[in-house]
Parts: structure tokens; sequence; C-alpha cells
């Protein structure tokens, strides 16, 4: 199996991607991030967290690290000016959008929206002051209420979508056994600048696995690989190294080191496990206009650091390091 970016955890995946609109309001509220504004908070990310790996390249390696601190982007704060600064209530919707959600309890429901995804269709989906429409699976199928308004939703909301499962789509099982004792192999990627579903549940469900099998990760290896891709979006797009060959529009080769679903079949017709996935980049993102420079993306749980000397476009100026 080949799984990217998965939806598990789906009920809670609902309950965060609904979490949005009451947090930001709808267009014109005093809280609401105008689409303008997401570029300068993409430029203020990098400012603070690209340089986590090493080097200044653009997209960050490990946006987990990134503890994005928006207050620098504060009206009257470093000289701003009002078209390109955020009000001290626009300023704490930023820090509710880089928090995870937490249940009334104190219980995570879902990781946060990693740093790094605002130029990858994150606002216009999530933060446009708009129902995203898995409010529906509320409205229709969590409180059966066709009169119930998706910006008021609620912690116990999201509690009750968990606790009824409807259907069994969760998908959160940390048991992998019979999949493993029939000899499968799993193959799992994650984009991190994906805008639709945070790249920190992935790991997360890895360690999940983990802890549920007691396996760890030189154990999960014989069958399980996770590989967070820098400067890849929601299973395609992005501007970084992100052709990694996981469908035909999204390929730069054949190579199963540089190729998803070639390194699959290479693990499962010769028992050769895929150590790093090689990702392409193009000049200007034009495939027509040659390649930029490719990068190898690291196993879980590794990270990728640039070494310090060099230019960060060759790959062999990066390495794999614990996290």
């Amino acid at each position: 199996i080949v799984a990217g970016a998965p939806a598990f955890s789906f009920n809670n995946l609902t309950s965060w991607s609904c979490h949005f609109l009451p947090l930001t309001g709808q267009q014109g509220a005093d809280t609401f991030i105008p689409m303008t504004m997401w570029p300068t908070i993409h430029d203020d990310i990098l400012a603070q967290c690209d340089e986590l790996d090493g080097v200044k390249d653009g997209f960050l390696e490990s946006p987990d690290l990134c503890d994005y601190k928006p207050e620098s982007l504060l009206c009257g704060v470093n000289n701003n000016q009002t078209d390109a600064c955020l009000t001290q209530r626009q300023v704490e919707t930023l820090r509710g959008i880089y928090a995870p959600l937490i249940d009334a309890s104190g219980d995570l429901v879902y990781p946060r929206m990693q740093p790094g995804a605002e130029l990858s269709g994150a606002p216009q989906t999530y933060f446009n002051g708009q129902p995203f429409g898995a409010s529906d699976w509320f409205k229709y199928a969590i409180l059966n209420d066709s009169t119930w308004d998706p910006a008021t939703i609620t912690p116990e909301d999201y509690v009750r979508s968990s606790s009824l499962n409807l259907f069994n789509v969760e998908t959160w099982d940390g048991d992998l056994s019979p999949f493993q004792n029939r000899g499968g192999k799993l193959l799992h990627y994650h984009g991190l600048i994906d805008g639709t579903i945070s790249s920190d549940n992935s790991p997360r469900y890895y360690e999940h696995v983990s802890q549920t099998m007691g396996l760890a990760p030189a154990e999960l290896d014989e069958f399980y690989r996770l590989f967070r891709i820098s400067g890849l979006a929601h299973c395609s797009g992005g501007t970084g190294a992100a052709f990694i060959g996981n469908q035909a529009r999204n390929m730069a080769s054949l190579d199963p080191e540089e190729n998803v679903l070639m390194a699959m079949v290479r693990w499962v017709e010769e028992g050769i496990a895929p150590e790093t996935v090689t990702g392409t980049a193009f000049v200007n993102n034009t495939v027509s206009a040659g390649v930029d420079y490719k990068r190898r993306h690291c196993r879980w749980p590794t990270r990728n650091v640039f070494k310090g000397t060099g230019d960060y476009k060759d790959e062999n100026n990066w390495e794999c390091v614990p996290i």
C-alpha cells in the first residue's frame, strides 16, 4: 500500500476542519484575516522558522519544530503599517489556527495546522469565512438538524462525533498485525505544506501504531515506513522537491529511488525497502523548464538537516538525523 496524506481519525479531522469558521469569523468580522495578508504571514513564518533545518531555502523540513509567534505582525510593532499588519484580535485568530484542537476536557482532538501551508490552499480552504463542506456531516449525520449553524460548532459536538463514530469511519486502528502477518508493506507519505490535512497527524498515527503494537521504529521498518515530503501540498502541487511519482502528474522518474510506486514494487518483489524518497523540483515549477534540484526526503523518525556548507540544492549536502 502507498498511502498519501491519509484522512484517518476522520471524525476528528471533520471536527478540526469545521472549527476554523468560528475561529476566523466571517469576512468583515474583527477576527477575520484577509486573504491578502496570508503571503505576509507566510513570509513571517519563514523568517522565524526556515533556518531551523540549517539553511534558508523557503521550506520547512520540520514544521513541527516551528513555534511561530504572530505577535511580530501586530500593528505598531517593528514599524508595521496598517495595510500589512494584524490587529490584536487577528493575532489571536492566528494563534488559534496554529494551535492543536483541544476538547472541553483538555484532550487532543486533532493536531494543529502546520506552519508553511499558507500559500498551498489552507487559507482558501479553511480560513475564508465560509462553512467548510464537512459541516454537512455534522448537520445531517451527527446532529440530524437541518437548521444547525456551522458557526456554532462546539467542543461537545467534537466529542459527540467521535463517540458516535458513524459507519466506523474513524479509521484509527493502531494494530496492523493482520496486515503485517500476511506480509503487507506500507509506504506512507505526507506533504509538509498540505493545506487540507495536517501533516502533524501522520507522525501521530505512526507513533500510535508503534505504541499499540509495541514495536520500535527498527521493527516497524520491516513493513511500515513514513516519509515527510517538504514542499509537497495535498498529494500533489507545491514548489519544493515534490515530484515523487505518487501519481502520473507528479512523476519525474521511474527510478525506485525517486518514485514511491516503483519503490513499493521493488520492496515487495526484491525485498529492498526505501531508505529515503528523492523528490524533484523543476525550474519555475514547470516540467518543461528542466530540473532545478532534487532532495532526499527522510524516513520518520528522522528529519532532514542541511550539513552547513555548499549549495542547498545539492541533495548530498543534506542528512537525516534522529528526531
